[in-house]
């Protein structure tokens, strides 16, 4: 089981909530490569753990080969990180338009040479310090959109570089976070690797732990990636756990515990930031903490701009907690849901699955702090 990363959402503070809920591997938000290779101190941030913190999992965002690997030496070398997941999945537009993130495994040499450098970066370094390699992952998506799939081609890439594994967020850009998520497609990588005995973890619509055995049981595939199933249900980890242990699902919270769970996850921003900056991310949370639950569009607007943890603690002492969680509530999704829309692409990008000169200058502007996809 693995926390999908997600710009703003899986810092340190959050991971920590999924932790304490259940087992799995807690991904960090994504890194940009070279804004980690710059040593820009917000990125350091974002690539620190907890002291108790074990694996120690880092996603990187990059599009240029020597930048990445030079990232990864970083990770290495410095013992930051203890796995290193690779970014191909963004379907946000200013990443695309250059090249970046769900468009650049299209370009089928730039892909290889990308992975190939971070694999061998890892190894590398490993070497030098007389320590196993972190492994490499990859995560992506199906392709730029049904006219355009990449996931084959890239997964078998992926597997002659030496990933360790690799993740399949079973839409396209285009779909962006719409629609259903293609099942049928993580079966069909699973049948693709099989002979290079690289596994391929699933992507999609995971809301519930039946979701994730579900996945599993249809697609053969070897774990699963959440994302925004947990958003504002840290306690889905125990679930999933529970689900694939074959044991009795606990029930949802009541909304008590949920009020809990939201103040202790505002105290964690608020050590992890202060409490003006940690007080103004957890707002964003609010609304996932909620859903389903009755209560009132003052309040929740309210809880929405507040802005000290002693507002924050009044504030939800005025919440009715006596509700048991909606079961609906949970299955359905949350977080972004934005459908189908055309990928924007650079000039010609679909004319050749092999990167030209020019579009190499392109990419460069394509590092962009953004969600991970």
């Amino acid at each position: 089981m693995v926390l999908a990363p997600m710009a703003g959402i899986t810092n340190r503070a959050f991971r920590r909530l999924c932790r304490e809920s259940g087992a799995g591997l807690y991904v960090s938000e994504m890194i940009t490569s070279r804004a980690l290779v710059e040593r820009n101190e917000a990125t350091l941030l974002m690539a620190s753990f907890e002291p108790d913190e074990s694996p120690r999992s880092v996603q990187l965002y990059g599009v240029d080969p020597d930048t990445v690997a030079a990232a990864v030496r970083i990770l290495v070398s410095e013992d930051r990180a203890d796995h290193i997941d690779l970014n191909m999945g963004c379907p946000v537009p200013k990443v695309t338009r250059r090249g970046g993130g769900a468009a650049l495994p299209w370009k089928r040499d730039l892909f290889a040479d990308l992975i190939s450098a971070a694999v061998r970066a890892s190894e590398e370094e490993a070497a030098k310090r007389g320590i196993d390699p972190p492994p490499v992952t990859v995560k992506m998506r199906k392709g730029i959109d049904d006219d355009h799939l990449t996931y084959l081609d890239a997964g078998r890439i992926a597997a002659e570089a030496g990933v360790a594994w690799v993740a399949l967020h079973a839409r396209t850009a285009a779909q962006l976070y719409g629609g259903e998520a293609d099942w049928p497609a993580i079966s069909r990588l699973v049948e693709e690797l099989a002979p290079t005995g690289v596994p391929v973890l699933g992507n999609g619509d995971i809301w519930t732990g039946h979701d994730a055995v579900a996945m599993i049981d249809q697609t053969g595939c070897a774990g699963v990636v959440v994302g925004r199933g947990c958003l504002g249900r840290p306690w889905l980890f125990g679930q999933l756990a529970q689900a694939m242990n074959g044991q009795p699902i606990s029930a949802e919270p009541d909304l008590a515990e949920v009020v809990r769970v939201m103040y202790r996850h505002a105290e964690l921003l608020c050590d992890l930031y202060g409490e003006d900056k940690g007080s103004r991310d957890f707002r964003k949370h609010v609304a996932w903490y909620l859903k389903g639950f009755s209560v009132g569009s003052t309040l929740r607007r309210a809880l929405a701009l507040s802005s000290s943890l002693a507002e924050l603690a009044g504030l939800l002492a005025e919440i009715d907690q006596d509700q048991q969680y909606s079961a609906d509530a949970a299955a359905r999704p949350r977080g972004r849901t934005s459908g189908q829309r055309a990928v924007a692409l650079p000039d010609g990008w679909l004319n050749s699955q092999a990167i030209a000169a020019d579009e190499s200058a392109t990419l460069c502007e394509a590092e962009l702090a953004v969600s991970g996809g």
